[in-house]
């Protein structure tokens, strides 16, 4: 399945007025559209939007966005999802129009992850204005960003993102949440799609409880970062895991809360590989430096 990138993310939350204070001031997103009571819509670049939160009574992760390069592309997915055993449900006019794209298909993992395979995204070409003065976000042909999803049934979700969505292995890790060496380890699998990107998805072998581990968005400036980083103390956002450098994608980046209750990792300088080129390999380390996961227990 020819998987372009991740080309947008639906969110849940209880409280948008939040979500768009924390997007704008602390993020550096657009806010594109009017005001809507029912949906907030992110502008990372000159896409209409990127990332859709949708009012909800509950907060959490919603769906990945995966792009196809057009009509006869998702009807070739549609198929081989079919043949797969998978329930491929065809979105309606409504909810295309609600995404911006000219149609949409969804259907869940082994796990009960929600995916979303659409085409033709609206394309407003409107400048992206960060109102906090972010220059830009790194999207385009490498997508929006990554995603890391739980997946208890691990086995099988790997199988099935793999071997039916067709996305290969970047590398692995095994790790655990405590130094008790009787803790069992948990596997991470990074996978890409048809881009650069290190990854555009990871499965880990873990619950989580609002539907997601993380997402990642990526600025194209160490100064960005760090600039992040002071809005984050001045507006009291609850840290996650400190700033470091990642082992596998050499991501530069911190980690906070989000408002729909799961992580937000906020990074600079990912590596984008060549895949002919590439060997996956196993990380015995999470990072090169820092990424104190502990101060997000404090």
């Amino acid at each position: 399945m020819d998987i372009r990138g991740l080309g947008y993310v639906t969110l849940l939350s209880s409280d948008l007025a939040q979500w768009r204070q924390y997007a704008s001031q602390v993020l550096g997103m657009m806010v594109a559209g009017s005001d809507d009571d029912e949906r907030l819509y992110l502008k990372m670049d000159e896409r209409h939007h990127r990332i859709l939160v949708e009012k909800n009574t509950e907060n959490g992760f919603g769906a990945c966005g995966w792009e196809v390069s057009g009509k006869a592309a998702l009807e070739q997915a549609v198929s081989e999802l079919e043949r797969a055993d998978v329930q491929v449900i065809r979105g309606t006019e409504a909810q295309a129009r609600d995404r911006k794209v000219q149609e949409l298909v969804h259907f869940s993992d082994p796990d009960g992850n929600r995916h979303e395979l659409f085409w033709g995204p609206l394309q407003d070409f409107a400048r992206f204005v960060s109102p906090v003065g972010v220059k830009g976000f790194v999207t385009n042909e490498l997508g929006m960003g990554h995603v890391v999803l739980p997946a208890p049934s691990f086995d099988r979700c790997r199988d099935f993102y793999e071997q039916v969505l067709g996305f290969g292995l970047s590398d692995l890790m095994k790790v655990r949440f405590t130094p008790d060496p009787a803790e069992p380890q948990k596997r991470i699998h990074f996978l890409h799609c048809n881009n650069g990107r290190h990854h555009s998805l990871a499965i880990f072998e873990c619950p989580m409880p609002h539907g997601c581990v993380h997402m990642m968005v990526e600025v194209n400036a160490l100064d960005e970062v760090g600039r992040a980083l002071d809005r984050v103390q001045a507006n009291g956002v609850k840290m996650s895991a400190t700033l470091g450098q990642h082992t596998n994608d050499q991501m530069i980046s911190f980690y906070i809360k989000t408002p729909s209750g799961f992580d937000l990792e906020y990074g600079c300088d990912g590596l984008v590989v060549d895949w002919d080129r590439h060997t996956p390999f196993e990380s015995t380390v999470v990072s090169h430096w820092g990424h104190d996961f502990s101060v997000g227990r404090q």
